[in-house]
């Protein structure tokens, strides 16, 4: 019993001691055709959009076209994925699942 109650809180004392992987879709309203669909389906990462029209997230983040989805670490941007010119993504959901899942991964 003491070792089960020492793994778990060695489990617990990982990932509490983990960080904050976080990933943003921004976007325009003028850009709605183009929203990346699939952006919900990331798992294993907190995910928030927006839009780079309210605020001046444009500028904060040099949002230079949309979609462009950022991955942050402990706040820390860590990967960009942009639109091409015709303001269509280039990854695919598995392309940043996969690095959300590497990134997880180098943490242990």
């Amino acid at each position: 019993m003491k070792n089960l109650i020492f793994i778990a809180c060695l489990l617990l004392l990982c990932f509490s001691a983990s960080s904050q992987i976080t990933a943003i879709h921004f976007n325009a309203d003028w850009n709605k055709a183009n929203n990346v669909e699939w952006f919900n389906n990331l798992s294993d990462v907190d995910k928030d959009r927006m839009d780079i029209g309210d605020g001046d997230c444009q500028k904060k983040y040099s949002i230079a076209i949309v979609p462009t989805i950022v991955v942050f670490n402990d706040g820390e941007e860590v990967k960009r994925y942009q639109a091409d010119l015709s303001f269509k993504m280039l990854a695919t959901k598995e392309e940043i699942q996969g690095y959300i899942d590497e990134l997880i991964m180098s943490q242990f």
